[in-house]
């Protein structure tokens, strides 16, 4: 894991970034991620002084996988952080979209095990080795619909209660911090719908959120930096953060907040 800490801003608003790099799966289990974002939301808030950070004002953001963990900080950290801001997360690790042959992935020439199972290991990495195959392990266990079984160990269908403990979704409640969710609605690899799942819990105990939909966008959207609806996404997502973390200089609305789209 690397708690690297950067000093540019993301803006002029003050914000800065950190990088956690966690351990990846299937090498290592969910409850060990978790744990690396645990330790790494600590050690920022042990070495805030030094670092000439506020620990009250430590925002989680992340993409994807990322995502999801940054949907997870939203309860399994301690204090909870004051922003979450999720690009194309998810927040039901134990779905059908993930514990079943994903029809997208399908479309794709089936992947033996065998080789599939060659292109990972059992030693512990928070990086992947240049030159890596291990999309071949993550598009095998998409079309098998085996990647929840392989992340936790656990049978969504056997086990379907404990993952409680590992589905945002299930545990968005009064205490939820403020959140931001952006997804585009074609995006082929965590469906759209997961995004306005999240949004609907997070109606239903009036948490503080926006929802920027990108029409027409996929998976990864933001790669294309000169996008002027990805441009505009990043705006907005940098207000929201600067809201929530500086609300005394922004005169901030904390109200909830209709979902948005950008087209």
């Amino acid at each position: 894991m690397d708690n690297g800490i950067s000093t540019r801003p993301v803006s002029r608003r003050r914000i800065h970034g950190s990088g956690d790099r966690y351990r990846l799966a299937p090498e290592t289990k969910l409850p060990g991620i978790l744990e690396d974002v645990q330790d790494a939301y600590g050690w920022l808030r042990k070495t805030a002084t030094e670092l000439h950070i506020d620990p009250t004002r430590l925002g989680i953001v992340g993409h994807s996988a990322g995502g999801y963990l940054a949907l997870m900080a939203g309860f399994a950290l301690d204090p909870r952080p004051p922003v979450i801001v999720a690009f194309y997360g998810y927040g039901d690790v134990a779905g059908t979209w993930y514990s079943q042959p994903d029809p997208y992935y399908l479309k794709q020439p089936l992947i033996p095990q065998a080789e599939a199972e060659a292109t990972v290991g059992t030693t512990e990495l928070s990086e992947a080795p240049a030159g890596n195959k291990r999309s071949t392990f993550y598009v095998y266990l998409r079309q098998q619909g085996l990647w929840p079984q392989r992340v936790t160990g656990l049978d969504p269908r056997r086990d379907g209660a404990a993952f409680d403990r590992f589905c945002p979704i299930r545990n968005v409640t009064l205490q939820y911090p403020p959140t931001l969710l952006l997804h585009g609605d074609a995006d082929t690899d965590v469906p759209f719908q997961q995004s306005v799942d999240m949004i609907e819990g997070l109606t239903r105990e009036k948490i503080p959120h926006d929802f920027i939909q990108l029409h027409g966008k996929g998976h990864v959207f933001d790669r294309d930096s000169t996008d002027p609806d990805v441009t505009a996404a990043f705006n907005r997502a940098v207000e929201f953060l600067n809201a929530r973390l500086h609300p005394a200089q922004t005169g901030a609305n904390m109200s909830v907040l209709p979902a948005k789209p950008v087209h």
